[in-house]
């Protein structure tokens, strides 16, 4: 199985406070991949860099072979053009555009594409996968539930066509049943649109058992790595994430 994401030994710094420390990973093509911890660990940040919205001071991620993001002195690619080589992020807290519609959300998601046709097929993909979405396409984002909304999140990111797509958080605040079905259709998009799926999450039973491979991040480094199965079973996890 093919390599899409590689981090290799990246380190992130907010003034003098080192946010993660020769973070070293990778994800290959197809899987889901889990990165759990507890809040402050640096997930977010990770995501962040991913897409270079946080400059590296060490290190380095390549995203299907290619250099995506060097270490500060070294440069790497915009946001927009690590956007274009099919990478989609789902930030923390949804973001969503409250004061357009659904469908105006799901355009400002295929911002990057020119092609009318496949805008239109997505949208109805879109609208398959999440039904709720379809009936409510006319509808302010903002009269939307959070769990609709993170729907609409998910969706959006879609409608550029990722590769890979990074979720943070995506069941953050939301009721446990609601949670069960944004993991069930994270699994289908997986599944059946070929997506490679890298997510944080809170819950990381849920998390760890949605993935074929995890990590275990803890003041910005990795401390645990293996497949999501082992790590469910490990004493460390159970103790400090599973509530064992």
């Amino acid at each position: 199985m093919s390599e899409i994401l590689k981090i290799d030994g990246i380190s992130v710094s907010y003034g003098n406070i080192r946010a993660l420390s020769d973070v070293s990973m990778s994800v290959n093509e197809g899987d889901i991949v889990s990165l759990i911890g507890a809040n402050g660990a640096g997930k977010s940040t990770l995501l962040k860099a991913i897409v270079g919205l946080e400059p590296l001071k060490e290190g380095s991620i390549a995203f299907a072979g290619e250099t995506i993001c060097k270490a500060k002195h070294h440069g790497g690619l915009t946001t927009d053009l690590i956007a274009r080589r099919g990478i989609a992020l789902v930030p923390e807290g949804r973001r969503v555009f409250a004061d357009m519609t659904v469908e105006e959300n799901l355009d400002m998601g295929a911002f990057m594409v020119s092609d009318q046709a496949l805008i239109a097929k997505r949208k109805n993909d879109m609208f398959e996968l999440f039904p709720i979405l379809g009936k409510r396409k006319k509808q302010k984002t903002r009269s939307l539930s959070g769990g609709e909304q993170q729907m609409m999140a998910i969706a959006r990111a879609l409608m550029s066509g990722p590769r890979l797509l990074l979720l943070d958080e995506p069941g953050l605040g939301l009721a446990p049943l609601v949670v069960q079905n944004i993991f069930s259709t994270i699994k289908l998009i997986n599944e059946e649109n070929k997506v490679t799926v890298f997510l944080v999450e809170q819950n990381a039973r849920l998390a760890l058992k949605s993935s074929s491979f995890g990590y275990v991040l803890e003041n910005g480094r990795i401390v645990l790595q293996d497949k999501g199965e082992a790590l469910l079973q490990n004493e460390r996890v159970q103790k400090a994430y599973l509530g064992a």
